[in-house]
Order: C-alpha cells, then sequence, then structure tokens
C-alpha cells in the first residue's frame, strides 16, 4: 500500500489531459471576482525531474508533455496549461514537470487559497517544501479522501476539488464515489474533478453506473484514449469526470481534444470523447 510514485508516469499522455481540464476550470473559476479554494486529494510531490531515475526509466513523458509544450501552433485554449509548463523550465529545455498543485499554484490568484494532502512519505516532505513559503497554501499528511469531508463547504463558498488517487487499490474506483457523494452533500455548487485511469474498461463503466446512481446532476464527462482498449496489462486511456463543470468547459474540450489526439497520438488510433454522463 501507498507504493505508488507519481514520478514513474509523470508528464503522460493522463497528465496532459488532466492538467489541461485542471488548468481551464481555473481559468472559469476566475472569472467572477470572489476567491475561491483548490483542493488537492492526492497532491503527489509538486514538481518532477525529467531527467531523474523514475521519469527516465519510464520515458512517458517523450509520449506527452514532450510532444506539444515547444509546438508552434498552440491552441489559446492551451496556453494557461503550457504556460505553467514553461514557467518551471528555460529555454527549450524540458528538465522539470509541474504536478497538479505547481500548475494550480501558478494559476491562481493572490486571494485564492490552496489546501493539499498526500499521504506517501516520501513524497509528503516534498510537497512541503514545495510550499513552505506559500502563505495561500496548507499543506498536510492526511487521508484525501476525508478532507471531502473534513474541508466543505470552504469559507468562499466556490471552489475546485482536484480527485487524482493511484487506484492502487480496486477499492479505489468506489471510493472516489462514495468521497464525492458525500462532499457534494456539504457543498453542492463546487466543481468536482475526477481523473481516472482506463485499464479495465469495465471497471470504469461500473464507476460511471454508480456516479449516476449518487443522482448527483451535470457529470461531464471527457476522455483521452492512445490504444483500443484491451484486456492486456496497460493504460490504454485516461478520462475525467467533472461534477458542475464551468458553463464553457463542455465546448473548449470539444475543441481542442481533437489537437491534442492528433498531437499526442500520431498514429490516428484510440478516440477522443466529450459527452454528458448526467445532464443537467
Amino acid at each position: 500500500m501507498l507504493s505508488y510514485r507519481h514520478s514513474f508516469h509523470v508528464g503522460n499522455h493522463a497528465d496532459v489531459l488532466k492538467h489541461t481540464v485542471q488548468s481551464l476550470i481555473i481559468e472559469g473559476l476566475k472569472e467572477k471576482e470572489k476567491p475561491f479554494l483548490y483542493l488537492d486529494t492526492h497532491a503527489g510531490a509538486g514538481r518532477y525531474q525529467l531527467s531523474g531515475e523514475h521519469a527516465e526509466r519510464t520515458g512517458e513523458y517523450l509520449e506527452g508533455i514532450a510532444r506539444i509544450w515547444q509546438h508552434d501552433d498552440i491552441p489559446e485554449l492551451l496556453k494557461p496549461y503550457i504556460g505553467a509548463v514553461r514557467a518551471f523550465n528555460q529555454g527549450k529545455t524540458l528538465r522539470f514537470y509541474p504536478g497538479s498543485p505547481l500548475i494550480a499554484r501558478h494559476l491562481l490568484r493572490p486571494d485564492d487559497k490552496l489546501h493539499l494532502t498526500e499521504l506517501h512519505s516520501s513524497d509528503f516532505p516534498l510537497l512541503r517544501n514545495e510550499f513552505q513559503k506559500e502563505p495561500r497554501a496548507r499543506v498536510e499528511r492526511a487521508d484525501g479522501y476525508q478532507q471531502l469531508k473534513a474541508r466543505l463547504p470552504p469559507p468562499s463558498r466556490r471552489g475546485l476539488i482536484l480527485i487524482d488517487p493511484p487506484y492502487e487499490l480496486k477499492s479505489d474506483y468506489q471510493a472516489v464515489v462514495s468521497s464525492i457523494h458525500e462532499g457534494y452533500k456539504r457543498f453542492a455548487t463546487g466543481v468536482f474533478a475526477l481523473w481516472y485511469p482506463v485499464v479495465m474498461r469495465q471497471q470504469i463503466k461500473k464507476m460511471c453506473n454508480e456516479m449516476q446512481a449518487t443522482g448527483i446532476r451535470r457529470i461531464l464527462q471527457i476522455e483521452l484514449a492512445v490504444r483500443p482498449d484491451s484486456d492486456q496489462r496497460g493504460m490504454t486511456a485516461s478520462g475525467m469526470l467533472v461534477v458542475n463543470p464551468p458553463w464553457r468547459l463542455e465546448h473548449q474540450m470539444k475543441t481542442l481534444l481533437p489537437w491534442l489526439h492528433e498531437k499526442l497520438v500520431p498514429t490516428g488510433i484510440g478516440h477522443a470523447r466529450v459527452s454528458w454522463l448526467v445532464p443537467e
């Protein structure tokens, strides 16, 4: 338990999708002046060195962020995310990749708040060190799922809750649904963004059915596949379920996802989909 290290997979196609959606949600929330809370339940280490042993061993970032970050035709919608990546790298050398907490820190305004939790014994000290001089942030070694009970609703009554567990345990697929359901009861106007990996399609169908059964409305599903579904080992796709998405997110991702799919999957296999799991 708790053996997963995101440093092996950092910057891959799943990170590109997740952090693109995260960035667009944050930009959408910033359209109103009132501050909001960014709550990251499984925050990881924060910053990742792409020349480090873990990232170099898998090289997954070479088929992810490395394929798009210096493109000449970066779509306008992608610029908040790409700008965050470039802020941690000088020139044309891709040395570091910012995880979701650092992307949020880069995009948030002075009055917005961050609450970050991580349980891994190696990643938590790294995350804490990244934010030790950040007055907007609270960093805790705590169970991320419990934060949806303990920290909601925020005083501002506005917020984005990013839920990105490692799915080491099959129970995570049920835990994310029950946690969102609990959080929604406390904070029905919040934006809940759940990332999921597609390893076994049936597992994702079951999770989606359970989300529908909660009775929560307005759940947008965004998915990017780099290979067809398979019963073989390995992730073929990833997706996001977004409860209460900003009103422009559906159109933004329908515009942006084909470009991302073309650049990340030059062979054209897989798929790019945006649809309502549960409508209004």
